[in-house]
């Protein structure tokens, strides 16, 4: 198993990476549907703890194959087959994903981690063979990941009271892991590759919130004395999503993971990113679940069920992509929309975010006149 080239033309997401993608759609919805139900009992804090807990697992287990398959993707039979096996463990995490909220029977969570770090860890010390730097790195990956699994292993054991503690410095020493394994090796990362793979992820989450657009207009249905409710429900996520979506895709990304530096924040803030992207889809639940009084949450909790993960996603869209290269005073429509995002009802949300797109659009226009 060689490096792949970083200059490879044509480098594009594979079927095996885009059928990968396919178990967390499960596992996001499984555990935004405890995220959600936690919301509406009026469970905010702990589950909003709970979310991030479970999103900080799924990310990872993510963020763990698609660096290790920009870096060596052979495509045989056994990379396909320990490729399914992590699969599999995604499956048994998202089924064990209550347990982030509850506290209780956290072995099936961690269980799923086991199972994807032996295919991991597996497809690690076949890289390493290759020699070289990046052959020290991929034994540096293996064998950081082997330890923490102990420690993640004595998680299960530890006092109610040091569950969440526990947790947070368990995960950063998983962050830990790369940031030392490419200092002492070195791997390759593939630019338009990665980004693309990141684009797709984006994607995948962002689909969430049409789901609960689509919830909505089931609701309408049943509930036809609302009907027009659901309905402006249902136009409104499909809006916010694809204006996420369109301030998202609109800098070019491979631009950003020129160094090691800048692909770990690149690769680690997109955390915030994929967290509060897959957090908007839950909110829009939680709005039909207040217009149909099945929801304990009053009116302001409810629309900032929907402003702060769309405040966090444009403010780390910022943050990450656009800020440094910003050439006009116009994108600070930006961390304005998201500030009012805080303060405004959905409607008001939707008003700004179509805003905040027209803006983009006549920036683009603009900057193409120029050129």
């Amino acid at each position: 198993m060689n490096p792949r080239s970083p200059q490879e033309a044509h480098r594009t997401a594979s079927p095996l990476e885009l059928f990968f993608d396919l178990v967390f759609v499960i596992a996001i919805s499984v555990g935004g549907g405890h995220f959600h139900h936690a919301l509406i009992e009026g469970h905010v804090w702990h589950g909003l703890i709970g979310f991030i807990m479970m999103f900080q697992c799924i990310w990872w287990a993510w963020m763990n194959f698609t660096w290790f398959a920009t870096a060596f993707d052979n495509d045989d039979w056994l990379f396909r087959t320990l490729t399914f096996v992590q699969m599999f463990g995604v499956l048994v995490l998202a089924v064990g994903s209550e347990a982030f909220f509850t506290g209780e029977n956290l072995e099936l969570p961690v269980i799923g981690f086991i199972i994807m770090r032996v295919a991991l860890i597996a497809q690690w010390l076949r890289a390493s063979r290759c020699g070289g730097q990046a052959g020290r790195a991929a034994r540096l990956y293996a064998a950081g990941l082997f330890v923490v699994q102990f420690f993640w292993i004595g998680w299960i054991f530890l006092p109610q009271a040091l569950i969440v503690p526990g947790f947070f410095a368990f995960i950063a020493l998983e962050l830990c892991v790369p940031v030392l394994a490419e200092k002492l090796g070195r791997t390759n990362w593939h630019p338009h590759h990665i980004t693309e793979r990141y684009g797709l992820f984006t994607i995948i989450l962002l689909g969430e919130s049409l789901l609960g657009a689509a919830n909505a207009i089931a609701d309408a249905v049943q509930h036809r004395e609302h009907v027009l409710l659901f309905v402006a429900l249902a136009v409104a996520a499909l809006v916010i999503a694809a204006g996420m979506w369109w301030l998202y895709f609109w800098p070019e990304h491979h631009r950003e993971i020129s160094s090691l530096r800048s692909s770990l924040r690149y690769g680690y803030g997109h955390a915030f990113i994929f967290a509060s992207a897959a957090a908007v889809s839950v909110g829009i639940e939680v709005q039909i679940s207040h217009f149909t009084d099945h929801s304990v949450l009053g009116t302001i909790a409810t629309n900032l069920s929907i402003g702060i993960p769309v405040a966090v996603f444009l403010l780390g869209v910022w943050l990450l992509l656009i800020h440094k290269r910003c050439q006009s005073k116009a994108l600070y429509a930006v961390p304005i929309v998201a500030v009012a995002s805080l303060v405004l009802p959905v409607w008001g949300i939707v008003a700004a975010m179509v805003a905040l797109v027209v803006v983009l659009v006549i920036t683009e226009h603009r900057s193409d006149t120029v050129i």
